[in-house]
């Protein structure tokens, strides 16, 4: 057990989190997988237990107990947390007019507060070990850049990129390492009804997989890349970096 690693999901019931606890289980890890949605949750710890190790504990970020016994009851099993990707979010595109505090709080609360309770806590336990850890937030290019109605989960994710690069100085002295990661787009459900165009306005001429950011989570929590912190990777198949007009 000292080498496999000990991994904690968040947001692991669907999506690209469900990817990356799979990503993870593959890799021969035992992988915690945090979610809200008990039923979806259970039924990947099902699926995954018959390739690999992994255990669900529903978990709702917004709610500190539950950070709190996620971590206790993952440290009580396997003595030790090597891995912490913060995954769960929400959106709310609404109107900014329309936006409620409910709203903006809810988004906050998970996407941005979530993370850093979650970091904190797991950091904790990091800091006592003599290998340290490494964190990785999931963060968006709608850090950078937006479309309408977006207010919340922008100012979230942007907040996440600020909040990494914070954590990557301050447990430094601990080996704990914190990267981000930007997804663009990445289409987790049907990827075959998407369009030529949808793929051909990329400069990668496709659109993104879950599977593209899982690997990107396994690479920045290598032990051999502990060289690399505070670092956000953008990966959108380069459409941050066209130009786009209106002619």
């Amino acid at each position: 057990m000292d080498n496999e690693q000990v991994v904690i999901v968040t947001g692991a019931s669907n999506g690209i989190g469900c990817e990356i606890g799979k990503a993870y289980v593959e890799k021969g890890a035992q992988v915690i997988l945090a979610d809200i949605d008990d039923q979806n949750g259970r039924e990947l710890e099902g699926q995954l237990s018959k390739i690999g190790k992994a255990t669900f504990i529903k978990t709702d970020v917004r709610k500190p107990e539950h950070i709190q016994t996620l971590i206790d009851e993952t440290f009580a099993a396997f003595g030790k947390i090597d891995v912490l990707i913060n995954n769960a979010g929400v959106s709310r595109f609404k109107n900014m007019f329309e936006l409620t505090l409910e709203d903006w709080d809810d988004v906050i609360n998970i996407n941005l507060r979530g993370y850093f309770l979650c970091a904190r806590e797991v950091a904790r336990v990091m800091k006592k070990q003599d290998h340290g850890g490494s964190i990785v937030n999931i963060a968006s290019t709608r850090a950078f850049m937006s479309e309408m109605n977006s207010e919340a989960y922008a100012a979230s994710k942007g907040g996440v990129i600020a909040l990494t690069h914070a954590l990557a100085l301050s447990l430094s002295k601990y080996h704990i390492t914190a990267n981000a990661i930007s997804p663009g787009w990445i289409e987790t459900e049907d990827y075959e009804s998407l369009r030529k165009i949808d793929h051909q306005q990329h400069p990668s001429k496709r659109v993104g997989r879950p599977s593209d950011i899982a690997r990107a989570c396994l690479f920045l929590t290598d032990p051999l890349n502990d060289f690399i912190t505070g670092e956000n990777i953008i990966i959108d198949g380069g459409m941050t970096r066209k130009m786009i007009y209106e002619y």
